[in-house]
């Protein structure tokens, strides 16, 4: 690494206007606009950047006196220790204060996880579904591959904390001189610095993009349940590895049909002459027409249940079942003869009259403890 003084031409004792009147005339002279060359570009860069550092009298400081600044000889009582951090570095082969042992910290980081709602239908739950979900989130670059520097170009050792992501400074205290350190200012404690960033992502190693993601949805799923898809989110800085990505269900309102746990629900309306009399009907469900068999006087209330035409189990084999209510329709609009015939049928079959616990026991008190129960 180049020293910042001889990359300027000026001795080690200029003051700030010897070092701006330095930096001026070299730039005129390397800035691209009037000297296209290659090597004046590499010289430029070291020439702002020396500059960058000796124009800041903290960072000035900081280079002079080099990683160790102010490391004293016979601190703590003149007893031989720099303070706590040759106590803590003795005894526990680290430096006081935090991060002096540790080393830089790496630009690659892990991505952050995304989470994306689903809506699917109450039919795709049975089987199960696929779907490819458009996504905007966080990819690799192309142009640096993750690297985050100009083509051709690479990082390069920080010349303030010399590649150790940390400054140390000694301090006075009542029990002596003790060592402190903290994230260097210049590098943000990588240990390097980037002098030519990516275009493209500006030094990130990433860019925002929309990209598609396939998604195998399982049968079984519900409303608010959340599937992990592992390094399916977002690309970390750097380079670094993907994030999860997360799936929230939502199962749409289907018209017909309602679910309870693995069974389906539904009602099923018959005529009074049916009800009698008992019938075959054809029923549409989820996954194809169901033929059901209406026994003579069939009831309202009363559950059919058909096996095996639920929800898939997502959690096991098997499906659930299909449980039907029968609500049988009493006619409203009744001609004279109907009504003849209604009272004739009554005559022969007369039923107690209802009372009001009959009343609290009637059709949709049934169908809700035997939905639940059956």
């Amino acid at each position: 690494m180049a020293d910042h003084y001889e990359v300027l031409g000026v001795s080690r004792e200029a003051s700030q206007d010897e070092i701006k009147k330095a930096y001026r005339r070299l730039a005129r002279e390397l800035h691209p606009d009037v000297n296209p060359g290659a090597d004046a570009s590499e010289r430029f860069k070291l020439v702002t950047h020396a500059y960058d550092v000796l124009s800041d009298p903290q960072q000035r400081q900081q280079y002079d006196l080099g990683p160790q600044a102010g490391f004293g000889g016979q601190g703590f009582g003149g007893q031989g220790f720099g303070g706590f951090g040759d106590i803590f570095e003795t005894f526990f082969g680290g430096a006081a204060g935090g991060g002096g042992g540790r080393g830089p910290r790496s630009r690659r980081e892990r991505g952050q996880d995304a989470l994306l709602r689903v809506e699917v239908d109450l039919d795709e739950v049975i089987f199960g579904t696929h779907r490819d979900l458009e996504v905007d989130t966080a990819v690799l670059c192309e142009t640096c591959n993750g690297a985050c520097t100009a083509p051709g170009t690479s990082e390069v050792t920080c010349d303030i904390c010399h590649g150790s992501g940390s400054i140390q400074r000694q301090v006075r205290s009542l029990l002596g001189n003790v060592m402190t350190s903290s994230p260097c200012g210049t590098c943000r404690g990588y240990g390097t610095v980037i002098p030519s960033p990516c275009p493209t992502c500006q030094g990130q190693g990433r860019v925002r993009a929309r990209r598609t993601v396939p998604v195998d949805i399982p049968a079984g799923v519900e409303t608010g349940l959340r599937l992990q898809m592992p390094g399916s989110g977002e690309v970390g800085q750097a380079g670094g590895p993907n994030g999860d990505l997360y799936l929230e269900i939502k199962v749409r309102h289907h018209d017909v049909f309602s679910r309870n746990g693995d069974d389906l629900l539904a009602t099923l309306e018959v005529s009074m002459a049916d009800a009698i009399l008992g019938t075959t009907v054809t029923v549409p469900g989820l996954d194809g027409d169901i033929d059901l068999e209406l026994r003579p006087g069939v009831q309202s209330a009363e559950i059919l249940t058909v096996k095996s035409r639920g929800v898939t189990r997502l959690r096991g084999t098997g499906r659930g079942d299909l449980k039907i209510g029968v609500q049988v329709v009493t006619p409203t609009r009744l001609d004279h003869k109907e009504r003849d015939l209604i009272k004739q049928f009554a005559k022969r079959h007369r039923q107690p009259e209802p009372t009001l616990g009959h009343f609290q026991q009637g059709l949709f008190a049934k169908l809700r403890d035997r939905f639940l129960n059956v």
